[in-house]
């Protein structure tokens, strides 16, 4: 790898204290599950982001380390336990992600409102961002479960909520690295998202796949035209040995020039660096706009 793929691995005293929050509840995160190599730097800051609805996944993306195959794990009590476990990491903000349950009706979108509602219950003034799946049949559905849940709040307890879902590459690298996705589709959710009240939509690139710049910068358009506001770019890292591999290490200078032209574009917030992940310090950006986008 190239010199600037530094990992912090963690030493400070908040790593332990993360680790027993999650494990001391039978939790999972995408820190663990999906190897990310900011877990060390960020379990040292007591900030995780808790993976719902179990550890297998439905589909099987070439870029990712999570298992998959035919999920059967659905534990009622599992709303509760995640708020427990981020009530007593003492964090301000806390970012909710899943598997992609294909298997459930919902699309495992009830497992998400659940979690927000314990979550608001114990901490009204929590910050929480979604980094859901695309809800492939349920987009709809799952949008007005969210609304209605935010609705239904006590009136102190009614913060906004960031929806990020990834769009992970260029359209034509889909077949290849998305089994199972489509572009459309993730475009779709995000311009729900992104039209929903007291909502923002968010977005990812992973990149090094093989996609080009303009292909990249195509994306971007796509993703302001259907109003998301918020966006992180970061190097793609292969996590094992049966995943894609890397085509190209991007260097410093790309992700800087990128993060220039995602600002020209109208993004409000853009991380961009070869270890930025979606939820790479998430909790910055607290304080959600409510400007409107002229998005159709």
């Amino acid at each position: 790898m190239p010199i600037w793929i530094r990992q912090n691995l963690g030493r400070e005293s908040a790593f332990p204290h993360t680790a027993r929050a999650l494990h001391g509840r039978n939790l999972h995160s995408v820190c663990e599950e999906a190897r990310c190599p900011n877990r060390g730097e960020c379990w040292s800051r007591g900030t995780a982001t808790f993976m719902l609805l179990g550890d297998i996944c439905t589909r099987a993306c070439a870029f990712c380390s999570v298992k998959t195959g035919k999920p059967t794990w659905r534990d009622a009590d599992e709303a509760r336990r995640v708020a427990d476990a981020i009530v007593e990491m003492g964090v301000t903000f806390v970012v909710l992600t899943s598997v992609n349950r294909d298997d459930l009706d919902d699309g495992g979108a009830g497992a998400f409102a659940e979690s927000l509602r314990e979550l608001r219950v114990r901490r009204p003034e929590m910050g929480v961002e979604f980094l859901t799946p695309d809800f492939r049949k349920v987009q709809a559905e799952a949008a007005e479960l969210f609304t209605r849940t935010l609705s239904c709040l006590p009136s102190n307890a009614r913060r906004d909520l960031i929806w990020g879902h990834n769009i992970e590459t260029v359209p034509r690298l889909y077949r290849e690295a998305r089994k199972g996705a489509k572009y459309e589709r993730s475009l779709r959710l995000l311009r729900i998202a992104a039209h929903l009240p007291n909502i923002e939509a968010k977005s990812a690139l992973m990149l090094g796949l093989g996609e080009t710049r303009d292909e990249v910068i195509d994306v971007l358009r796509d993703l302001r035209e259907v109003g998301v506001q918020r966006l992180s770019l970061g190097q793609y890292l292969r996590p094992t040995l049966d995943n894609l591999p890397v085509a190209r290490y991007l260097h410093p200078d790309e992700f800087s020039e990128y993060e220039s032209i995602g600002r020209e574009l109208g993004f409000t917030w853009v991380k961009a660096g070869p270890l930025v992940r979606s939820s790479y310090y998430a909790e910055e950006i607290q304080g959600i706009s409510h400007a409107q986008t002229d998005a159709a």
